[in-house]
């Protein structure tokens, strides 16, 4: 009985912070746009932190160079997030035809910018309605979502061609410098 003053406001100090926190409207898409929002911005950054000169270094010779990979990844965003749209697919071919550092980080501004209007303007709800993906039914969230693994899954190939070059990625320098998640 002596422990039960001092037990409960301990357990309302450690309730509180659950009370506080307030769900989202929509917190499964809001989710996922903040997901994509950390690997998109890697990206963007891994893409900003190759110098111009590496743009070409490709680790074997079955493999895109750097400055494909930036630009596949571009041309990505415009297939995944017009399908979870349902708006016409761009064809912008950026992988082929840009070959600067200067524009296929441009071009992968812009794609992201494109993305970014998607993920903003999906709800749960829009989320849960079907489209066709690659032949495949699929939930339009769900479409969001390969489009952000996809996008981190090309991050992972980034910091190897980064790291193959003495880069340290973007990710990694944040958690370094004690400014990223642990």
């Amino acid at each position: 009985m002596k422990k039960l003053p001092f037990a409960l406001p301990m357990l309302l100090i450690t309730a509180l912070p659950s009370f506080a926190q307030v769900t989202p409207a929509n917190p499964i898409s809001a989710s996922e746009k903040g997901f994509y929002g950390l690997v998109s911005g890697e990206v963007i950054a891994a893409a900003q932190k190759m110098p111009e000169e590496n743009y070409s270094f490709r680790p074997t010779p079955d493999v895109r160079n750097y400055g494909q990979l930036v630009g596949h990844i571009a041309d990505a965003q415009y297939g995944f997030c017009a399908a979870a749209t349902g708006d016409t697919q761009p064809m912008k071919d950026i992988e082929k035809t840009k070959t600067t550092k200067a524009d296929l980080v441009a071009a992968l501004k812009e794609a992201v910018a494109y993305c970014n209007k998607a993920y903003a303007g999906m709800t749960d709800a829009e989320g849960s309605k079907m489209t066709k993906f690659e032949g495949y039914p699929m939930a339009r969230l769900a479409v969001l979502s390969v489009n952000t693994a996809h996008t981190d899954e090309h991050y992972g190939n980034m910091v190897t061609y980064l790291r193959m070059k003495g880069i340290v990625p973007p990710s990694s320098e944040k958690r370094s410098s004690g400014t990223g998640p642990e």
